[in-house]
C-alpha cells in the first residue's frame, strides 16, 4: 500500500469510503486500474465493521432464490424494484464464495457453512462469523487492499464536495463528476483528487438521529454531496429503526443483533412481565420484520411510560448463549448484565438508511462519471424496509457492479480537464465551535422527536421549520469560516435531515418504515418518493 497526500497525483478511479462497498469495488478495479480510496477518519470507521448479524444468501438445500426474493419484497412492503431484488439475490452465493477466498472465517458446521435465521426470513440463510461478521469482512477486505500495489488507501480525508464541470478552469455546466475536494484532517489543507471515474460508497445518514447504532461518521455526507451536485435521491423517509439497541446511559449505540430473537429471544414488558408481541403480531411474534417490532416496542414504552423493554434469551441455556453470542455476552458482562440469567434492557434506535442516491443496476447515478454503492444509495433492493442481513450483500453486489461497468466502459471515459484549486481566500478561522455543537445536538433531538418511528404531519412541519431556520445559519457560517470536519458534517447532516423530512411530508400513506398517524392506510399502488435537485 502506498500513502500519498498530494493533490495532483494521477489516479484512474477514486472511491469515497473504505467499507464493504468501496473496498469490493477497489479490489475489482485494481485488476487493471490505479485506484485511490479516501476514508473519513480511520479506514475502519464505517458501518461495515459494526455489522453484527451476517450476510443473507441462498445456500441451504431447502431454500430458493424465489423464497429470498419473496421475503425481501414482503419486508420492503412492495416498494422494492423486483428486478433489483433478483439481481442482488442471484449474485449472493458468488459473493460469499469470493469472501471465503479472501479468508473470511465464516462459522461452519463440520465442513458446511453454519446458517442462522433472522426476523423476516423464511429459512436459515445467514452466514456469519460469530456475532461480529462485519469486523471479519472489513479486516479481510482491508488486508487484500493493503497488499494490492494498484490501491492507495488514504485515511483522514473528509470529502467536501464533488468536483464537477463547474470547477473546470474552462467552466461548463454539463455536470460530469471528476473526483472530489477533500479536507486533510491533520493539516487542514483542502486537496483536489481528480480521476476519470468516481465511486461513492460513503454510508448512510443515521447520525441525523439522537439514538442511532450508526458510527460517529454516518452524517449523510455522500447523499448530501450527490444532491448538491445534481443527483436525484429517493425514499429518504424510509429510515430503519433497529428494535433492540442496548439501553445504557454510559454506553451509546451498542446493538443487540436480530439473531438474538432469531435464536429464541423473547420481548417482555418489565412492568407487567408480559410477552407483549402477542398483542401486535401474534403469528410471527419476535420474528416479525423490524418495523413491526420497533413500533410495538415504541408503543409499549409510550403506553406504560417505560424507559426500555426486556429482551430475554436466558431460557436457551448458558452454553448455547455464550457460543452463539460471544461478543454481546462479553460486552454485557462488563456492564454487569448476565444475559445467561437475566433479561437485556433494550430500546429502538435508528439503524439503517434505506433511501439514498438513485442508482441503476450498473450502480450508475444521474451524474456522468459517478457511480454509487451501499447504504448511501437507493438501488430498489430494500424498498420500504430492509430485510435483515441484506445490507452487506448489497455492498458486495453493487460494489462489483460499479467496478465492472467502469472497466467495461473504460475506453469511452475521457481524461479529466484542468480543475481549479479549492478557493479559501474569503474565509477566516472560527472561534465559535459552540455554534456547531449546538446545531448538531438540536438537529438530532428534533429529528428523534418529530421524525422518528411514528410520525404526524404537524411534527414533520415543525421539523421542516427548524431546518429552514438552521439552514440559513449554517450556510452563513460555512461561507465565512475555514472548513473543518465538524462543519462539513453539520452541513451534510442538515441537508440529509431536510431530504428525510421533505420525503416524509410527500408520502401520504403509511408503508413499511414510514408510519404516520395522519395517513395510517397503505395505498394500493407502491410509489417511490423521488426528489429532484
Amino acid at each position: 500500500m502506498s500513502e500519498d497526500s498530494s493533490d495532483n497525483k494521477s489516479y484512474d478511479a477514486i472511491i469515497v469510503g473504505s467499507g464493504a462497498a468501496g473496498l469490493t469495488a477497489a479490489l475489482e478495479l485494481a485488476t487493471r486500474l490505479k485506484v485511490l480510496v479516501l476514508a473519513k477518519g480511520e479506514l475502519t470507521g464505517g458501518s461495515t465493521a459494526w455489522a453484527q448479524g451476517g450476510i443473507a444468501a441462498v445456500l441451504d438445500a431447502g431454500d430458493t432464490f424465489e423464497d429470498h426474493v419473496r421475503d425481501t419484497m414482503i419486508a420492503g412492503a412492495g416498494l422494492n424494484d423486483r428486478e433489483a431484488v433478483e439481481f442482488v439475490i442471484e449474485r449472493a452465493p458468488a459473493s460469499i464464495d469470493r469472501l471465503c477466498e479472501l479468508g473470511v472465517p465464516f462459522n461452519r458446521d463440520k465442513q458446511e457453512l453454519h446458517l442462522t435465521r433472522e426476523g423476516g426470513h423464511s429459512h436459515r440463510r445467514i452466514v456469519h462469523v460469530d456475532d461480529a461478521t462485519g469486523w471479519a469482512v472489513q479486516s479481510a477486505l482491508l488486508e487484500a487492499a493493503r497488499a494490492n500495489p494498484n490501491i492507495t488507501l488514504l485515511p483522514g480525508r473528509t470529502c467536501i464536495d464533488f468536483i464537477t464541470d463547474r470547477h473546470r478552469e474552462n467552466f461548463s455546466a454539463a455536470g460530469r463528476v471528476w473526483g472530489v475536494y477533500a479536507l486533510d484532517e491533520e493539516t487542514g489543507a483542502v486537496e483536489r483528487h481528480v480521476a476519470r471515474a468516481t465511486i461513492l460508497a460513503a454510508g448512510g445518514a443515521g447520525r441525523c438521529y439522537l439514538f442511532s447504532t450508526a458510527p460517529r461518521g454516518a452524517t449523510g455526507d455522500g447523499i448530501a454531496m450527490a444532491w448538491r451536485a445534481g443527483a436525484r435521491v429517493s425514499n429518504m423517509e424510509m429510515m430503519q429503526f433497529h428494535p433492540t439497541c442496548l439501553y445504557n446511559l454510559e454506553v451509546k449505540n451498542f446493538l443487540i443483533t436480530e439473531a438474538v430473537r432469531g435464536e429464541g429471544g423473547r420481548l417482555y414488558n418489565p412492568q407487567t412481565g408480559k410477552r407483549f408481541m402477542t398483542y401486535y403480531d401474534a403469528e410471527r411474534m419476535e420474528l416479525a420484520p423490524r418495523d413491526v417490532v420497533a413500533r410495538a416496542i415504541d408503543a409499549e414504552i409510550k403506553r406504560f411510560g417505560l424507559d426500555y423493554v426486556h429482551l430475554d434469551i436466558s431460557h436457551e441455556g448458558a452454553d448455547f448463549i455464550r457460543s452463539h453470542f460471544p461478543t454481546i455476552h462479553e460486552k454485557l458482562t462488563g456492564l454487569g448484565i448476565d444475559m445467561t440469567k437475566q433479561p437485556i434492557p433494550v430500546v429502538p434506535a435508528q439503524h439503517y438508511t434505506c433511501g439514498g442516491v438513485v442508482v441503476d443496476l450498473a450502480a450508475r447515478t444521474d451524474l456522468p462519471g459517478l457511480w454509487a454503492a451501499g447504504e448511501c444509495t437507493e438501488s430498489g433492493l430494500h424498498g420500504a424496509n430492509r430485510l435483515a442481513s441484506n445490507s452487506l450483500l448489497e455492498c458486495f453486489v453493487f460494489g462489483e457492479a460499479a467496478a465492472s461497468d467502469i472497466l467495461e466502459r473504460w475506453d469511452t471515459l475521457e481524461q479529466p480537464p484542468a480543475i481549479k484549486p479549492w478557493d479559501a481566500t474569503r474565509v477566516t478561522d472560527s472561534d465559535e465551535m459552540v455554534v456547531i455543537k449546538q446545531n448538531w445536538t438540536e438537529i438530532r433531538r428534533f429529528m428523534w422527536n418529530y421524525v422518528g418511528i411514528v410520525r404526524t404531519t404537524k411534527r414533520l412541519e415543525r421539523a421542516a421549520n427548524r431546518i429552514a431556520l438552521l439552514k440559513q445559519e449554517v450556510e452563513d457560517y460555512y461561507g465565512s469560516f475555514v472548513v473543518t470536519t465538524d462543519l462539513i458534517e453539520l452541513r451534510n447532516l442538515l441537508q440529509s435531515a431536510e431530504l428525510i423530512v421533505r420525503s416524509a411530508l410527500a408520502r401520504k400513506e403509511s408503508r413499511g418504515l414510514h408510519y404516520t398517524l395522519d395517513y395510517p392506510e397503505t395505498d394500493e399502488e407502491a410509489r417511490d418518493t423521488v426528489l429532484v435537485p
